[in-house]
């Protein structure tokens, strides 16, 4: 293993991304700065998709992995020092994808994968409660989704083709992530 087990993800490699994200022009509608954002989600996803991997192979117990993500989640999610608004608000929309891919890993460490329905019926509720207003249970909706993902069940981006732009659509976005990491759980070079 190329990490120690008390090493996934580290402030140092937050802080290196975000110190990227201000030296650089970005402009979500060109490719390079879309992929800089969608890499700094990846690496995030790959370090968790790392932990349930640890946690699956015995090399953590649920308590530790769990430990694991909450100070992955306290590094990613905390604030970010950029005084560019566009740059904070893409930042923001990265976290925001990413908070999904935190439950649905702490789920699927403390109970294992959701039993009732497909990826695909998860989201679709997640939607419906997302329309009520209803923000946790479509969290919940979503992460149950994630468990699935991490349990090997395939994420079709078409379910978010039919769904207004949302918390639900950003969620998706983050479990995509999730499921690339947890099918090529490769470190993102920064410097890609």
């Amino acid at each position: 293993m190329s990490n120690p087990p008390t090493e996934f993800y580290s402030e140092e490699r937050w802080q290196n991304w975000i110190d990227r994200i201000k030296d650089e022009e970005i402009d979500p509608e060109d490719e390079s700065s879309a992929r800089l954002l969608l890499n700094l989600q990846d690496d995030t996803a790959i370090a968790i998709a790392k932990i349930v991997a640890a946690y699956d192979d015995g090399e953590l117990e649920a308590e530790q992995a769990l430990s694991e993500i909450d100070d992955v989640r306290e590094i990613v999610l905390g604030e970010v020092d950029i005084e560019d608004e566009e740059k904070l608000i893409l930042v923001d929309g990265v976290q925001t994808s990413l908070v999904c891919v935190f439950f649905a890993a702490e789920e699927y460490v403390a109970g294992g994968p959701a039993e009732d329905g497909s990826v695909a019926d998860y989201l679709g509720a997640a939607a419906d409660a997302e329309a009520e207003e209803e923000l946790d249970a479509a969290l919940g909706y979503a992460a149950q989704a994630g468990t699935l993902i991490v349990d090997g069940e395939e994420l079709d981006m078409e379910v978010a083709e039919g769904l207004e732009y949302g918390l639900v659509t950003e969620w998706i976005n983050g479990l995509d992530s999730l499921q690339s990491a947890m099918s090529d759980p490769e470190v993102v070079e920064e410097d890609e």
